[in-house]
C-alpha cells in the first residue's frame, strides 16, 4: 500500500508509478515493500533539498506531498519530477520527460537533480527553491476547489435563473 492517497490530483502520477512498481519483500533495493526505482544518491538528494519534509514511499519511488497532493517525485538516477503551475526556469537543465505525466496537458516537469553546469551551491539553492514552489503549488491544489487535478480552472455549475419549470402555481 502507498501512503499517497488515491485523489484525483494524484491519478496520473499514481498510474505511472503503479505501472512500474514491483512488490518486493527482501533484498538490497527494497523500499517499504517495493523494489526501489530511485538511486539511493537521488533519495539523499531529495531529502537534502527538502530537509525535515516527510518522504512518502510510493510504489518504490520517494514522493513529497502536501495534504495528500503529490508535489515532487524522484525517479531513477537523474529525474526529479516537480509539479508546478508553469515551466521551471530555463536556467535549470531539464531531464528526460516521463509521458504521460510530463505531457503538455499536465502540470509536471522533469528536471535534472544534479545540475552539473551550475556551481554546487547555486544548483542546490535553485533546486531547493523549485521544490518549495512545487510544495506550495500542491498546497494550493489541495485547498482550491476551483482548480482540477491538472491545475486547470474548473467551470462553476450553471445557475438557473427565472422561474423553475414544471412547477404549478399555488391555488392560494
Amino acid at each position: 500500500m502507498t501512503p499517497l492517497p488515491d485523489l484525483p490530483q494524484n491519478v496520473v502520477l499514481l498510474d505511472l508509478l503503479r505501472e512500474q512498481g514491483i512488490p518486493q519483500e527482501r533484498g538490497d533495493m527494497v523500499y517499504e515493500g517495493w523494489e526501489l526505482h530511485t538511486h539511493p544518491d537521488l533519495l539523499d538528494r531529495l531529502e537534502d533539498l527538502a530537509p525535515h519534509w516527510p518522504v512518502l514511499p510510493t510504489f518504490g519511488i520517494p514522493v513529497l506531498a502536501v495534504e495528500g497532493i503529490a508535489a515532487v517525485a524522484a525517479l531513477g538516477m537523474s529525474t526529479l519530477l516537480v509539479r508546478l503551475p508553469e515551466a521551471p526556469p530555463e536556467l535549470l537543465e531539464a531531464a528526460a520527460p516521463r509521458p504521460p505525466l510530463t505531457d503538455a496537458d499536465h502540470d509536471w516537469y522533469a528536471v535534472c537533480p544534479w545540475q552539473s553546469k551550475l556551481p554546487s551551491a547555486q544548483s542546490k539553492r535553485l533546486l531547493s527553491t523549485l521544490v518549495q514552489h512545487a510544495l506550495s503549488y500542491a498546497a494550493r491544489l489541495s485547498q482550491d476547489d476551483s482548480i482540477d487535478g491538472q491545475g486547470r480552472p474548473v467551470q462553476p455549475p450553471r445557475r438557473r435563473s427565472g422561474k423553475a419549470k414544471g412547477r404549478r402555481p399555488s391555488r392560494d
